[in-house]
């Protein structure tokens, strides 16, 4: 059974900085996509950041250098740092595995990912 849970969100000042956990049970990491996702109330979810293929990344433009997005198999960990926050960047945070490993023929899409978090609200203010 895949269990993905959350957590590190919060409420920060703009320029401000955050590292987001996911824990994975029942996902091997290797062989499979793993990724970030947000959803600012009114908007459709959107990916972020994701990590496939023995460490390969990928990041959405609006986040390129800002957003670094890693994995630690031996504790079967997803993490998001995020930097030089911007009120844009409120939203409510997925972590989603992907066990066709998507990611290298994909972009980071939603409907490739089967296993979802209940998500780690990051609030911030100018």
């Amino acid at each position: 059974q895949v269990k993905l849970v959350e957590s590190g969100g919060g409420s920060v000042q703009s320029g401000g900085s955050l590292r987001l956990s996911c824990a994975a049970s029942g996902v091997t990491f290797v062989g499979d996509s793993m990724g970030w996702f947000r959803q600012a109330p009114g908007k459709e979810r959107a990916g972020v950041a994701g990590i496939y293929s023995v460490g390969r990344t990928t990041y959405a433009d609006s986040v390129e250098g800002r957003f670094t997005i890693s994995q630690d198999n031996g504790k079967s960990t997803l993490y998001l740092e995020i930097n030089d926050l911007k009120p844009e960047d409120t939203a409510m945070y997925y972590c989603a595995a992907d066990f066709t490993d998507s990611l290298r023929f994909f972009p980071l899409l939603s409907h490739n990912f089967a296993a979802w978090g209940q998500g780690t609200q990051v609030t911030v203010s100018s």
